[in-house]
């Protein structure tokens, strides 16, 4: 047979440029994986005895139809033997789903079943003439795929022996998951948590430790906590006997920081001294590395979740640093170093880089602020900050060239520039996924990212892009019989179907918008966004209960700075050790296209229609997948009609920006002339006063900052002349960086009470880094913008003294809690008046009715009820101001029962239209000829 055209002018048998033609894509390992992930799922639940039953009769089942399978009347054997002739193919497959016989030889060319003289494949790959040679199956028919003559795989009638595979696997599957659930259900660990005894362990750390995430829990930070994984290795019991155990528990570390001193109610410029040492302990427990044992003395407990890969809790109530029995390893060690010097080497950058570089590089979360990993969340790029094999593939890539161009002259990467051979280049990225899972720790999440960037290696090495299909079902298949928890694992699944997606929908959808005229990068950035998206955003729904609309475009724009961010991260880690300076240098380069995805985050979360809520169960994410099949078959007709696509892409843009003008014809929010606006921030208080065009005072930022910054945006508002915080409960400060995020704050005024005094640091640093001058608000103090007027009624002047220790001044007693310091405040816009209370209660409220400002409290058009609505209110003050409409912030199903039901009633009998934001939403108000004019969101 003559050799191509092309093929004949070149040197090499396989032509410089051109590589090999693939097969057909081999699906044979898809069943058997499935099968073991389902049943390793079910079987870690399940008793030894139903295991092992499953196991037994898996493989009883599956060896026999193995054996009818090999000893078939035909006298053939199937999956991968010859056709009718009973003669062996050359490049039959072996039993790890790869070839064998028909692998490459070493001198680079294929052996018995490589490419013939023509270019063509022989002895089981197509003819020249398209058909399938000797090599397919037999006439007894295989499980393997066959074609439908264009190359694409289709399903080819199952046999014994695939049956046989898939029971096999589910055997193995059934066995290993039997012995993992065992685990943690013997010994004495699991006996001791229900009767929840004081113990003495010694755990070896299998990741790294870990703060949880400071949550607003009603007017307080909820204290974070040190978490650590690891294993039980000696135990000490109650009665004093020691045994030796191997079992799996997560430890919470109670190592909190005393405040070193209380708030001080005072005015002026006075600053509170800093804790001294404050987080010292939870430091000391923090570095820990993995693989070091501590000594800890704990109250064990049943774990609150059941399912999960711990078989108890230690409660540790610390009160020192931890008791290290036996050091990390000399690899953990290093990798511990290496680490460090990256946390170092992003010291000196701002916020954001300084945070999320750690993640892209090592999966260090631990200074990511609470808003930016809401963010990512709002906006699906939270798989950044894991450690993922996308970003691991990235190193591959730029090491040894993207897939595809491995085999070819033109080869792209620094291997083949530094002249290294292929199968060395090979190698060294195997060396490369081993110091991967070593610096980046060894839990399931890092091994989970080596395995599907090991599929990345597998097809730089081979070039075949369809070659991957298999390599990702055996890598499933390896790391579910490998730790059988991964298959409950929403992690484990969301990677398996973005990466499926990227390997099987993506490359069609970007062929099919190239043949639609779009730049072969873009359609290739676009379709593997959207394919990923597509297949794991009802997943998603089922964590988040809500579908975001803006995560396409959001992955599509962060995509672009994912590689630099993460190849000089990586540069920076490996330089930080022996040249800070360089790794500082590398840092700094790596923090812009840091803050790009960053600033991408906050944006697409602080979009108005930037998500939708949706049911957050099953049930939901099938609709979801229904409604997306809807959205592809529809946007292939659509795809084609430019006019159309143009006309969807404004009313997607329109829907997801909610400009105010369109919002307001459309929804009528926010209402025209609006004078005071309250926004539906949950259980907290966010108010904003109207100062003119795009401008407005906004009065507490409520408990999250998500929330904050999608109410301004909604009201048109860019320009903040200041920042009035009542006092410095959670539920008032949290949000705080969502009403600065994008705008110009002139100032910041807050109540002189610094209680409590992290809160009170919090709004410090963040008015610091954003430099905005923070004052102290007094009762006496008047302020105009624009048409906008106010008088501060409340705190009054102060002795300077801590509160209880020293006399009360003439205006009123020191306030016992941050509630009676509350900045309170008479508004006049508009002809309008309001009242805004803060969080008084009735000790301050019957103080205000005694102080001097009491002769402005005649009755006003709007009042802003104390507190939420609670019970505590003084009816002394309830009928001195006798407000037309009383306006309650509250959070819906609070556990507080607020508003209270006497409070409502209160007022109404005043006279009072009630309206509250667990019920009404977002609230503005209006002044009209008739009176006044409320709308509601």
């Amino acid at each position: 047979m003559g050799r191509s055209p092309v093929h004949a002018a070149s040197a090499s048998r396989l032509g410089d440029a051109h590589p090999r033609q693939e097969g057909p894509t081999d699906l044979r390992l898809v069943p058997p994986a499935l099968a073991a992930w389902a049943t390793a799922a079910l079987m870690l639940g399940a008793t030894v005895e139903w295991a092992i039953g499953v196991a037994v009769a898996g493989l009883v089942v599956g060896g026999a139809l193995l054996m009818a399978g090999r000893n078939g009347d035909d006298g053939s054997e199937s999956a991968g033997r010859n056709g009718d002739d009973g003669s062996e193919s050359a490049g039959r497959n072996g039993d790890d789903g790869s070839e064998s016989a028909g692998r490459d030889g070493d001198d680079g060319s294929e052996s018995a079943g490589r490419d013939g003289d023509d270019g063509s494949e022989s002895a089981g790959r197509d003819g020249g003439d398209g058909s399938e040679s000797a090599g397919r199956d037999g006439a007894g028919g295989s499980g393997r795929n066959r074609t439908d003559g264009s190359g694409r795989a289709r399903w080819a009638p199952w046999s014994g022996v695939s049956v046989a595979a898939v029971l096999l696997c589910a055997a193995a599957a059934a066995a290993s998951a039997g012995l993992h659930g065992a685990d943690l259900r013997r010994g004495p660990v699991p006996e001791l948590a229900r009767q929840y005894a004081r113990v003495t362990a010694d755990v070896e750390l299998t990741a790294d430790p870990r703060l949880t995430r400071p949550r607003v829990k009603g007017d307080h930070v909820a204290p974070t906590a040190v978490l650590l994984k690891g294993e039980v290795r000696r135990l000490e019991k109650p009665d004093g006997s020691v045994a030796g155990v191997r079992t799996p528990v997560l430890v919470i570390v109670d190592a909190k920081a005393k405040p070193g001193g209380g708030g001080r109610y005072r005015s002026g410029g006075d600053e509170r001294p800093r804790a001294p040492g404050a987080g010292a302990e939870q430091g000391a427990w923090l570095s820990l590395l993995p693989s070091t044992r501590v000594r800890v003395a704990a109250q064990i407990v049943p774990a609150m979740v059941g399912g999960d890969r711990i078989a108890a809790v230690l409660r540790v109530r610390s009160g020192g640093p931890p008791e290290v029995v036996a050091a990390a390893s000399g690899a953990q060690r290093f990798a511990g170093r290496l680490r460090s010097g990256l946390r170092e080497a992003t010291d000196g950058l701002d916020a954001d880089a300084r945070a999320l570089l750690p993640g892209f590089v090592v999966g260090d979360t631990s200074r990511v602020p609470v808003e930016l990993d809401e963010a990512f969340k709002a906006t699906d790029l939270t798989h950044l900050l894991a450690v993922s094999g996308a970003n691991f593939t990235i190193l591959l890539a730029l090491f040894i060239g993207p897939p595809g161009l491995a085999q070819r002259a033109e080869r792209r990467g620094l291997a083949p520039r530094l002249g290294i051979p292929l199968r060395t280049t090979a190698l060294v990225g195997g060396v490369m996924t081993l110091g991967f899972v070593i610096v980046c720790r060894p839990d399931p999440s890092v091994l989970r990212a080596a395995a599907c960037g090991s599929i990345a290696l597998l097809a730089i090495a081979t070039g075949r892009r369809r070659s991957l299909i298999p390599a990702l079902a055996t890598a499933v298949l390896v790391l579910v019989l490998y730790d059988p928890w991964l298959a409950r694992s929403y992690g484990f699944l969301l990677s398996v179907l973005a990466t499926g997606a990227l390997l099987t929908l993506a490359p069609r959808w970007s062929a099919a918008l190239q043949r639609r005229r779009v730049p072969p990068r873009l359609a290739e950035a676009l379709a593997a966004a959207a394919a990923a998206q597509a297949v794991c955003a009802p997943v998603v729904a089922v964590l988040s209960a809500r579908v975001s609309l803006v995560a396409v475009p959001c992955n599509l724009l962060a995509e672009f700075a994912v590689a630099p961010a993460t190849v000089l991260g990586f540069a920076t880690m490996a330089t930080a050790p022996v040249a800070m300076p360089v790794a500082k240098a590398l840092a700094w380069c790596a923090s812009w296209p840091a803050g790009w995805i960053a600033d991408i985050a906050r944006t697409g979360a602080a979009m108005p229609g930037g998500g939708v809520d949706w049911p957050g169960n099953w049930t939901g994410a099938l609709l979801l997948a229904l409604v997306t099949v809807v959205v592809v078959l529809g946007g292939r007709r659509i795809v084609s009609r430019p006019r159309i696509c143009a006309v969807c892409l404004v009313v997607f843009l329109l829907v997801v920006v909610q400009p105010p003008p369109l919002t307001r014809v459309i929804t009528g929010w926010p209402p025209p002339d609006w004078r005071f606006a309250m926004c539906n921030v949950g259980q907290g208080d966010a108010t904003v006063l109207a100062a003119g065009d795009g401008t407005g005072v906004v009065v507490d930022a409520g408990p999250d900052p998500l929330l904050a910054d999608r109410c301004l945006n909604a009201l048109g508002i860019t320009r903040i002349p200041l920042v009035v915080l009542t006092h410095f409960h959670a539920d008032h400060v949290a949000g705080l960086p969502g009403v600065l995020r994008g705008r110009s704050v002139g100032a910041i005024e807050t109540t002189g009470f610094e209680e409590p005094v992290d809160q009170a640091e919090f709004v410090r640093r963040q008015a610091a880094a954003r430099r905005i001058p923070v004052t102290r608000a007094v009762a006496g103090e008047e302020r105009r913008t624009g048409g906008l007027a106010w008088r501060v009624l409340w705190p009054p002047p102060d002795t300077g003294l801590a509160p209880g220790t020293g006399p009360l001044p003439t205006t009123g007693p020191v306030p016992e809690g941050a509630n009676d310091a509350s900045v309170t405040m008479l508004v006049r816009s508009g002809g309008m008046t309001m009242l805004m209370l803060g969080d008084l209660e009735p000790p301050a409220q019957q103080a205000l009715l005694r102080s001097p400002a009491a002769a402005e409290l005649g009755a006003v058009d709007v009042m802003k009820v104390a507190h939420h609505g609670s019970a505590y209110q003084d009816p002394d003050l309830l009928r001195a101001v006798a407000p037309k409409l009383a306006l309650i912030s509250v959070g819906a199903d609070n556990p507080y029962g607020h508003p209270a039901p006497s409070t409502v009633a209160a007022l109404r009998a005043g006279g009072a239209t009630v309206l509250r934001t667990d019920e009404d939403g977002a609230i503005a108000v209006a002044c009209g000829a008739r009176g006044l004019l409320v709308a509601r969101n």
